[in-house]
């Protein structure tokens, strides 16, 4: 039960990163801004 628990806390983790990050995305207004935020997205940096 532990194990399924822990694997739905990461799923749902990953998915308000995703959200996060499309958020962030549609907010930035420059291209180096959408590019820096995929450069830290890409790295595992956490976006909350």
């Amino acid at each position: 039960m532990s194990s399924v628990r822990s694997s739905w806390r990461q799923r749902r983790a990953a998915a308000r990163t995703r959200r996060a990050l499309d958020q962030a995305l549609a907010r930035s207004t420059t291209p180096s801004m959408r590019d820096e935020l995929m450069t830290m997205a890409g790295s595992g940096f956490n976006i909350r």
